[in-house]
């Protein structure tokens, strides 16, 4: 599934138009295999989720990351799926907190480049969003390990962590973070 620029302009018209931002990363063989295997009916995209609440933000780890190291709940949409439906399908999954979507804080598109192999364009739609919700209490077990609330200033604690893996998709995670960090300074 593609997002068009029509429906990005829809979004933006909702939620505030978003900056923009490109980017090249490299890859390891296993991460392109892992960011190639993700493109499911088309799929080049994913939702960000800056969900706070009580001044902390909503943080996931997946099965494989190394202790220590979190960053903002994500997922795709579905084929014809609503960014609402699906920022909310995505939230409840990873952290179980119900959303209230805000601001359209950033459009990236980052080249993942994999030696000789075909590079992949990718998308990432950047939301923040707040919930009444407390407790954290992820439903998809298998691709999520855990989450919890984190301070904003834990957030560069997580990109070293990621910068140090020296893999690609954490590299290019903790660059997005910068990214939003310097765009939305008040929530993060």
């Amino acid at each position: 599934m593609f997002v068009s620029d029509q429906t990005i302009e829809s979004w933006a018209a909702l939620y505030g138009v978003p900056r923009t931002w490109s980017h090249r990363q490299a890859v390891t063989p296993h991460d392109y295999a892992i960011i190639s295997g993700s493109q499911k009916h088309g799929r080049r995209h994913d939702i960000t989720l800056y969900i706070e609440g009580d001044g902390k933000i909503a943080v996931i780890a997946k099965p494989f990351y190394p202790p220590g190291l979190y960053r903002a709940p994500s997922g795709g949409l579905e084929p014809d799926e609503s960014l609402e439906s699906g920022a909310a399908r995505e939230a409840l999954e990873e952290t179980g907190l119900r959303i209230q979507m805000c601001n359209y804080l950033l459009v990236a598109t980052v080249i993942f480049e994999c030696g000789g192999k075909p590079s992949i364009e990718w998308h990432t739609h950047v939301f923040s969003a707040t919930t009444a919700d407390r407790t954290l209490s992820p439903t998809d077990h298998h691709e999520i390990r855990e989450a919890r609330w984190a301070v904003p200033d834990e957030f560069a604690t997580f990109g070293a962590i990621m910068r140090r893996s020296q893999r690609g998709g954490l590299m290019y995670r903790a660059a997005l973070h910068d990214q939003v960090s310097q765009i939305h300074r008040a929530f993060l």
